[in-house]
């Protein structure tokens, strides 16, 4: 087969979501800051923490700081905000800032058999908006092949509505309250910060802005609709207006995930990662050059890049001594390049990826200040 063959099929077997608009005006996209959706991206990375090493320390804050029962709760429940997160944990509407008890009222109001269709797309982990709302055995039996913690939840899903939703309502107050409510003020200014930007992007190029998002590619022509095309792994076409809108929705936990919802009857929308979330100070940026230019603490990164491991363990691998470890630990754990988490008496570290992967990034930024 030639390059140009393979280029042809490529395009041929695109797998894509394209949004189609109408008017490439501003009416029709909208960015809009949400607590639910980075409360369930939080959830998340709780849940996959290998997929969100900028999520690291508050991982370990949460599993430090919260009873075993909680966590176990989180866990059943996670099916709901994976990588088919359930449509009604992002916003249902277009408006003004809602509080996290806001969004929470607004699912609470969602039509029941909506609130079940959605909750059946995220277990299936496909966007189907051919899927009945209630729950028959055949869709029972589907959730039995993915998993059975997936069958279950179906199942209480099916036996009552209601008290299933009440139930998840209860639980996501309970763990805001425990895990989320004291980080949601550190989130809201880079939340805000990447807000600020698209809006005034949005102002100067209307339904453009959604051409700077990840994978996404646009096309238009004389009487035809804006088409905006994003690289996904499955088939769907959205239409776009100002009686549907599409909601941008920043996220600092999110990353790096990209997610684009479209149910039926309720705006699309694009969950990105904010940009210039967690941006460091130039103090920051010299400490991390500084700790890395010492060739044992990049062989001590190197070792724990992959897993988390313990100081003993570390000495014994680079052939030193257990406080000579400590020291070079030290260094790379005050430059904000390690994370920790303690099992019984033993601390465990692990290299902080997104901080080393960004670094050169981070540099130049903090320079054209």
């Amino acid at each position: 087969m030639t390059l140009k063959q393979i280029d042809v099929n490529a395009v041929m077997f695109r797998v894509a979501v394209t949004l189609l608009l109408d008017s490439p005006g501003t009416g029709s996209v909208a960015v809009q800051r949400s607590p639910l959706a980075e409360l369930c991206a939080c959830l998340h990375a709780l849940d996959e923490p290998g997929h969100h090493p900028g999520s690291a320390s508050w991982v370990a804050r949460a599993h430090a700081g919260l009873d075993s029962e909680l966590l176990a709760t989180a866990a059943a429940w996670a099916p709901l905000w994976g990588a088919f997160r359930a449509r009604y944990l992002l916003p249902l509407s277009a408006g003004p800032a809602r509080t996290l008890a806001g969004e929470l009222r607004e699912v609470a109001g969602l039509p029941i058999g909506d609130f079940v269709a959605m909750t059946v797309q995220a277990l299936i982990g496909k966007n189907d908006t051919e899927l009945a709302p209630r729950l028959s055995d055949e869709v029972l039996h589907r959730l039995r092949l993915i998993s059975t913690s997936r069958m279950e939840i179906g199942a209480r899903l099916r036996a009552d509505p209601e008290a299933f939703r009440g139930e998840l309502l209860g639980f996501l107050t309970e763990f805001a309250a425990a895990a989320f409510d004291a980080e949601w003020p550190s989130l809201r200014p880079a939340l805000d910060r990447d807000r600020a930007e698209r809006v005034r992007d949005l102002r100067r190029r209307g339904a453009l802005v959604l051409a700077d998002l990840p994978t996404a590619s646009t096309s238009s022509g004389a009487r035809k609709p804006l088409r905006v095309v994003f690289d996904k792994l499955y088939n769907a076409t959205a239409r776009v207006d100002e009686g549907r809108p599409c909601l941008l929705v920043p996220t600092v936990h999110g990353r790096p995930h990209f997610v684009i919802k479209h149910y039926p009857g309720y705006p699309v929308v694009i969950q990105y990662s904010a940009d210039g979330a967690a941006t460091p100070t130039l103090e920051t940026a010299r400490r991390r050059l500084a700790a890395l230019q010492d060739p044992t603490r990049l062989r001590l990164a190197y070792a724990i890049l992959r897993n988390p491991v313990a100081t003993s363990e570390l000495a014994i691998q680079l052939g030193m001594t257990a406080p000579q470890v400590s020291r070079h630990l030290r260094r790379l754990r005050e430059a904000q390049l390690v994370h920790t988490h303690r099992r019984g008496s033993v601390v465990y570290y692990q290299l902080d990826a997104d901080a080393v992967e960004r670094l050169g990034p981070d540099l130049l930024s903090v320079l054209y200040r």
